[in-house]
């Protein structure tokens, strides 16, 4: 249940992080040829800045579920067991505490802004553009749960996420290379 729940919110946030690259894509090259031809947009750094927070908190999620975040493996592998695992947990209740935190305040901080819209683009709600910090962070927190099991396995078993992962890259090399 919970794997393939992963994958599917896997799934879901690579598409949106990558539908929100293009778009980014697109306001920048949009902007710089209206800059060229000598008519700068208004809008153009409130959202490519909006985008971009975006692509960050979304971004954030998707390392977390994929355990791509900034991480201390190798420090935690120092430690003999079963001291390892306080610690792990410790971490974990640490980054977990912080997101819910940041998801509460995001959501008091909405509404702070109900009726705000924004500078450049007055029929933009400021509360639309700055959802993203209680919903990334609940997100993030979610991403984080999901991937734990696997991750306290790893660690239980003395190997960090990107060992395993490079084993496997030289698991199918080798396999690639056995089939020419």
């Amino acid at each position: 249940m919970a794997s393939s729940l992963s994958r599917m919110l896997a799934t879901v946030l690579e598409w949106v992080v990558i539908v929100l690259m293009v778009m980014l894509t697109v306001v920048v090259i949009v902007a710089v040829l209206f800059r060229l031809s000598g008519n700068s947009l208004s809008w153009y750094d409130e959202i490519a800045a909006i985008q971009l927070s975006w692509i960050t908190y979304y971004g954030a999620a998707l390392a977390a579920l994929k355990r791509r975040h900034i991480g201390f493996d190798s420090v935690l592998l120092t430690i003999p067991m079963p001291a390892r695992m306080v610690f792990v947990a410790l971490a974990e209740l640490i980054v977990i505490g912080f997101f819910v935190i940041l998801a509460v305040t995001g959501w008091e901080v909405l509404q702070v802004l109900e009726g705000d819209r924004l500078v450049s683009l007055t029929w933009v709600p400021v509360q639309l553009t700055q959802s993203v910090i209680p919903i990334g962070a609940t997100l993030f927190v979610l991403c984080e749960l999901l991937s734990l099991p696997a991750y306290w396995t790893l660690i239980a078993a003395g190997k960090s996420v990107e060992q395993t992962e490079i084993e496997g890259e030289v698991e199918f090399e080798l396999h690639k290379a056995g089939r020419r």
